[in-house]
């Protein structure tokens, strides 16, 4: 091995240069060439400080031979602004004859003895320069290997951020990409995952996991061949790293189940991954195209009675059985946690006797706002809610033939009951503009669109009363739906609003702050599309 603190500058036969420059390039895995390139760095840095540092001193060793050459580059030009190293032509003219503007004068030195200080300075600059090529080399090597999963030594822990040999290079692991509770120490062997891989002022910098989804997916395809070969395809991984984990594979061939194969004989290969991740319990999952499907799968162990999927907002609300609850949930939300991560959906948990609750209420709440708005009776009220009507807009502007297809509605039922709605939304406007004034919230954000005129009443309630305030609240604060108890709540979240509604109706009330600028037609057209976006994706004002 070279020891790369203790390379000879000076005391050795020429092709003792050439020899040690070989083997420091074998031994550092970089090219002979970039260490005699750094070898000539060093010798023209000791014969500058010898010569003069002004001066433009180059070295230049024969690839063949080892022969070192010193020499002294004098640049001709018409234009000095160096005198150490440039000279006209007419003083160049009486050192080397012919030469003109462009050209450069080479005067040769004489070879130098390095002293003990010039040595040291040369070894320094070659040890930089050869770890330079080292760490290019390196980050050229493993910037196309994100997403491998590689081999190490553990070479020493720090602050929980794992060092790791893998041989021509190191990585780190750190404490937030460990999995908990595992204990690596100096010696061991251990796979990781290549989640990124930085060029940094100190060198390449090559960051490993553990903990990372994308790893157990690695290591399930290095155990089942199948999804080498893409039989098997790993659709999503969702992990608790150290404590339990979801994984959904398809089969793109009918014949071969792929949990079975994931699971292998006897659990083999499953088992195997399992033992890498310190006994992360794994539950293999069928993917399925269908949402709902998949959501189900995803819950597993748990049983679902049904599901009620909204797509717009990628929310499902799960029901279970009463005795399945905690199951569904699973130990501090882990299960319920994994199944949405896995499936990127919202995923809310109800028992049967709360969903039937819940529905009764609804119901009951559906049916008195149609007696309240319409002044009908009971009977009819519970019809219109059991086809399907959730709003008196929903009976006021529906087609008449959709009234008229409900059991026992003819054409003066359906005429009244619209006529009654519209007198009732009327109505209902009025009350809700008088509401407006008395609650002092300014004309310019009752106009504002996007917002029903319930809206405009809720933000007054909550003292949101000019365009400003409006403008100074961020989109969770309009429409963050809050826990289950209610907490955290948004002003509007009981309206439904969106992210992009949020955003738009809150840019919309910003519009006004750019009037003053010096592009006031910008700023106008930015007003413009958000208040267009709002308008476009406002939800219907419910009764």
């Amino acid at each position: 091995m070279v020891d790369m603190e203790n390379i000879p500058v000076a005391g050795y036969d020429r092709l003792e240069l050439l020899q040690i420059a070989d083997a420091v390039a074998r031994e550092k895995s970089i090219e002979p060439e970039e260490v005699l390139e750094a070898m000539e760095m060093a010798i023209q840095k000791a014969a500058r400080s010898k010569y003069g540092l002004e001066h433009d001193v180059r070295a230049e060793i024969d690839r063949k031979s080892g022969a070192i050459k010193l020499a002294r580059y004098l640049e001709v030009t018409d234009e000095i602004e160096n005198e150490v190293t440039q000279v006209t032509p007419k003083e160049a003219q009486a050192m080397q004859e012919g030469a003109v503007a462009g050209d450069f004068i080479i005067d040769p030195l004489p070879p130098i003895d390095f002293g003990r200080i010039a040595a040291q300075t040369a070894k320094q600059v070659i040890v930089q320069k050869v770890r330079e090529a080292e760490r290019k080399r390196q980050y050229e090597e493993y910037k196309d290997r994100v997403t491998e999963i590689v081999n190490g030594i553990v070479k020493r822990t720090e602050f929980g951020n794992i060092t790791v040999d893998l041989g021509r290079a190191e990585g780190v692991i750190r404490r937030d990409e460990s999995i908990p509770r595992e204990s690596l120490r100096p010696g061991d062997r251990v796979r990781a995952y290549i989640y990124d891989v930085r060029e940094e002022v100190r060198g390449p910098q090559i960051f490993l996991s553990r903990s990372h989804p994308q790893f157990m997916a690695k290591l399930f395809a290095q155990e089942v061949p199948e999804i080498y070969d893409g039989i098997i395809e790993i659709k999503s991984v969702a992990r608790d790293p150290g404590s339990r984990a979801k994984i959904a594979v398809l089969s793109n061939d009918s014949s071969i189940d792929p949990v079975g194969a994931c699971v292998g004989m006897r659990g083999s290969r499953v088992q195997a991954v399992v033992g890498e991740l310190q006994g992360e319990k794994i539950d293999i999952i069928q993917w399925s195209p269908d949402p709902a499907t998949f959501i189900v799968n995803g819950l597993a162990p748990a049983e679902v009675t049904k599901v009620v999927l909204d797509e717009e907002q990628q929310k499902i609300e799960v029901v279970v059985p009463d005795e399945q609850l905690s199951l569904a949930i699973g130990r501090r939300g882990q299960n319920v946690r994994l199944a949405s991560q896995l499936t990127q959906w919202d995923i809310m948990i109800l028992t049967e006797e709360e969903e039937s609750e819940r529905r009764q209420e609804e119901f009951r709440s559906r049916s008195q706002m149609f007696i309240d708005g319409l002044d009908v009776d009971d009977v009819l009220a519970h019809l219109l809610v059991t086809e399907g009507f959730s709003s008196v807009e929903e009976v006021a502007f529906v087609p008449i033939e959709d009234l008229l297809s409900i059991e026992g509605f003819d054409e003066d039922i359906a005429e009244e009951l619209r006529n009654r709605a519209n007198n009732f939304l009327s109505e209902e406007e009025e009350r809700l503009a008088g509401l407006r004034r008395e609650l002092g919230v300014d004309d310019d954000l009752a106009a504002l669109a996007g917002l029903s005129p319930a809206m405009v009443v809720t933000l007054g309630e909550a003292g949101v009363k000019t365009l400003d305030d409006l403008g100074d609240l961020a989109t969770d604060e309009l429409n963050d739906p809050g826990n289950r108890e209610g907490e955290g709540r948004g002003i509007l979240a009981e309206y439904g609003l969106d992210e992009d509604q949020a955003n738009a109706i809150i840019m919309a009330a910003r519009a006004h702050w750019f009037d003053d600028e010096e592009e006031p037609g910008a700023a106008e057209e930015a007003a413009d599309e958000a208040a267009a976006g709002a308008e476009e994706t406002a939800p219907a004002e419910e009764g």
